[in-house]
């Protein structure tokens, strides 16, 4: 007698689509190749190996760990790449390799595998790690300058230095760079504040491929323009004043691909605005007010702790309930 085959079909919609976690993170790898490639044209090889050494080590202490715990592997969906390109922009060339390898341990394990792993962590773990390594203040300020090679291996302690625009920006002054070359990123800094311009364009190819929204950036960047430029320092010319901050440090580098992370960010639209000019806000604060010259990944980190309180402020309205009627009210 012949088996009846059912098939089970569930509620719908039903929805199939292409990307996954690997697709996503393979296109956030592309979008991050031509700020790689344009750092080893201004800092040398150096910057390559020590983005290799960031993306192995990664890779390793995850595989690591999870093998440690029993955990299913998670290498293939590329995050732990992701996170170790990353954390190598945070860092300059000049950054001995152990501070990778190091920066590498605290974001994969700390930050993020014993939380759950790869959506259960509540913050950046590349910026977190940054954070981190501001523990060895002295190799987290040494910026090369552009076009001066570090060596591959051993010491950078002859390379010449230069201060950076952010530097200049807390003296009150406008650095000694033209708006061109800041766009271009000829200027000290880390790996990832190589140029404003392909950090935008790789941003551009995010949003087209629809992995990012383009709410968080645009509010981001666009609430230190509106501020810098209604509040010049030192008497400085508002639009120069603007202009000079939105492309100075890693404010294009963390609107753009770190500050619009799945894990770590609001998914609902208002909760995405809020975030975004938060981010702003505190920004424009710390430079502003603080005693360090960025603020990047304070703001970042701070709204990371704030976007599950943003998403419930503006969860959306369950279908079939007036607005009016309370959560829990006796019909």
């Amino acid at each position: 007698m012949a088996m009846n085959k059912q098939l089970q079909v569930t509620s719908h919609p039903h929805i199939d689509i292409a990307e996954d976690t690997r697709s996503i993170m393979l296109d956030v790898i592309i979008a991050l190749s031509p700020a790689l490639v344009l750092s080893i044209f201004y800092f040398g090889f150096r910057s390559l190996i020590l983005t290799l050494v960031s993306t192995v080590s990664c890779i390793v202490f995850e595989f690591l760990y999870r093998k440690l715990m029993k955990k299913s592997n998670t290498i293939g969906d590329l995050s732990a790449v992701v996170t170790g390109m990353l954390i190598a922009f945070n860092l300059p060339v000049s950054a001995p390799y152990w501070m990778a390898v190091v920066g590498a341990a605290f974001a994969i394990i700390v930050v993020k595998q014993l939380y759950g792993g790869l959506g259960k962590n509540f913050m950046n773990p590349a910026l977190a790690a940054r954070v981190f390594l501001l523990s060895w203040p002295g190799i987290m300020a040494t910026w090369p300058k552009v076009f001066e090679r570090a060596p591959l291996f051993g010491s950078t302690v002859d390379v010449v230095t230069s201060s950076t625009p952010l530097a200049s920006l807390k003296a009150v002054t406008l650095p000694n760079y033209t708006l061109m070359e800041m766009l271009l990123g000829q200027h000290g800094g880390c790996l990832g504040e190589t140029s404003a311009i392909v950090l935008l364009l790789g941003g551009v190819y995010l949003v087209l491929r629809k992995v990012i929204s383009p709410r968080i950036p645009l509010f981001y960047i666009g609430t230190v323009a509106v501020i810098t430029y209604i509040f010049p320092r030192g008497g400085l010319d508002n639009l120069q004043w603007m202009l000079y901050n939105i492309l100075s440090g890693g404010l294009m580098l963390g609107a753009v691909f770190m500050a619009t992370d799945y894990a770590t960010s609001p998914v609902t639209r208002g909760g995405q605005i809020l975030f975004g000019i938060g981010c702003g806000l505190i920004t424009v604060f710390i430079r502003y007010f603080g005693s360090y010259a960025g603020g990047v990944s304070f703001s970042i980190l701070i709204m990371n702790a704030c976007a599950w309180i943003l998403d419930k402020a503006f969860r959306p309205r369950r279908y079939g309930v007036p607005t009016w009627k309370k959560a829990g009210a006796k019909k």
